[in-house]
């Protein structure tokens, strides 16, 4: 086995990058990625161009290095760009600021209620409006929506 594994030492690289691509898959946590990607690369590598166990070894500790690396470059760039979801997170209200519904029933003296998905919302304006109205939200004050004829 031993033999067999000198012999062809790219068999060893493509097995253990398949294996710690399954255990990846397995797990989820991106850990074993890159380390999985780099042994593919270097039993590639190693099956065109044969060379030494040590450079074997440097090549995938530093393909390892780098694809982390790279990686982690590109992710902390994309998430500087993305706004933050979760600022409203647990804040029904404030992610209800700029929709457009439609009133079931006609505001009186401003207040009423508008339905948002399977609930129910208090609303408030400050004009009465008739039922099929569409209607802005524009602000949340506690759990009552303010909102505006659209």
């Amino acid at each position: 086995m031993i033999d067999a594994l000198l012999a062809h030492p790219h068999i060893f690289w493509l097995s253990l990058g398949g294996v710690l691509l399954a255990a990846e898959m397995l797990g989820g946590n991106g850990y074993l990625l890159w380390s999985g990607v780099a042994a593919i690369v270097t039993g590639l590598l190693v099956w065109l161009l044969p060379f030494g166990w040590e450079w074997q070894g440097a090549v995938f500790a530093g393909l390892t290095l780098l694809a982390a690396w790279l990686w982690w470059r590109w992710l902390s760039h994309r998430v500087r760009q993305q706004p933050r979801a979760d600022s409203q997170l647990n804040q029904r209200g404030q992610q209800l600021v700029g929709k457009v519904f439609l009133l079931e029933a006609p505001l009186s003296n401003g207040h009423g209620h508008v339905r948002v998905g399977d609930s129910s919302w208090p609303v408030i304006a400050e004009e009465d409006l008739p039922a099929g109205s569409r209607v802005e939200v524009i602000s949340v004050d506690g759990i009552t929506l303010k909102v505006r004829p659209h």
